[in-house]
């Protein structure tokens, strides 16, 4: 019997309250909580790194979600976190679940923060993984650079990722390059890319996240769950030193930083972050 992993998970719907949602759950259904997988600007189900979501699986349920108007999910994209952090209570909600991890990766640590604190009893335990506290300083990812790349209409969406994600280093790269062939291991029913409409509704989103000016240690201080904080130290789209504010701030939080590494440290150190998140869902 073939197992069932990122590469070959099918992609399953759910309506609610006239959205449709795209996802992916795949794994140890007799292990540990589920861990809702929530993605980064622009990313749709087929941007999760299998050598990431497939070992995580082998513990428990991995669940794949995909937020209004990205890929194959219907409706409007949202223009605020607190909206996407609603569609993710929606979704949870419509498949029962009363208990679950959440993993977010860059935009997707901004919403598991609002969740926390606006459903406090439904999650357990956070992964935040190249992300930022509200008000994080640079964390709107709208610097020029940056911008330059988004919209390049002629750049392919892995060399984006490549640049992003990765240092231009020899050992940054040949990483990059390993990556990206484990993203194209999905063969099948692959993902919508992301439309034309997803990037400027998220970017801001994303900028008045960053924009804010309320009191960010009071805001992290609601949020008493254990948290696993992760990033690179050179993280160029939203800035490392977020990572040390949110650890700071958190009142049961751990802070890994990977070494010569950016925004896809969790991709280039890939088994080793998966050592981390695990023995930290596990409760070691």
């Amino acid at each position: 019997m073939t197992a069932i992993t990122a590469s070959n998970a099918q992609t399953r719907y759910i309506d609610v309250s006239g959205a449709r949602y795209a996802y992916r759950r795949f794994g140890n259904s007799n292990g540990g909580l589920p861990l809702v997988c929530l993605q980064h600007f622009t990313g749709t189900l087929d941007n999760w790194d299998p050598a990431v979501v497939d070992v995580l699986a082998e513990d428990r349920e991995i669940i794949l979600f995909e937020n209004a108007g990205v890929g194959r999910s219907s409706g409007e994209v949202p223009t605020s976190i607190a909206q996407m952090a609603e569609h993710v209570l929606r979704f949870v909600d419509a498949l029962t679940l009363t208990r679950i991890h959440i993993l977010g990766f860059s935009l997707g640590g901004f919403l598991a923060q609002e969740i926390a604190i606006a459903r406090p009893a439904l999650i357990e335990r956070l992964v935040i993984s190249g992300s930022a506290p509200e008000g994080g300083a640079g964390a709107g990812m709208d610097r020029p650079e940056l911008i330059a790349i988004y919209t390049d209409g002629d750049m392919p969406m892995n060399e984006k990722l490549k640049r992003l994600f990765f240092p231009a280093t020899p050992t940054g790269q040949a990483a990059a390059a390993a990556f990206v062939d484990r993203l194209e291991t999905r063969g099948v029913e692959r993902d919508l890319p992301a439309g034309p409409q997803v990037a400027p509704a998220q970017l801001q989103a994303m900028i008045a996240w960053a924009n804010w000016t309320g009191d960010v240690a009071q805001k992290l201080a609601k949020i008493a769950h254990p948290v696993l904080v992760t990033n690179g130290d050179n993280d160029i789209m939203i800035p490392t030193r977020n990572s040390f504010v949110l650890a700071e701030g958190l009142r049961n939080a751990t802070l890994i930083v990977y070494p010569n590494s950016g925004h896809g440290a969790l991709f280039q150190h890939a088994s080793t972050y998966v050592a981390h998140v695990r023995e930290f869902l596990q409760g070691l």
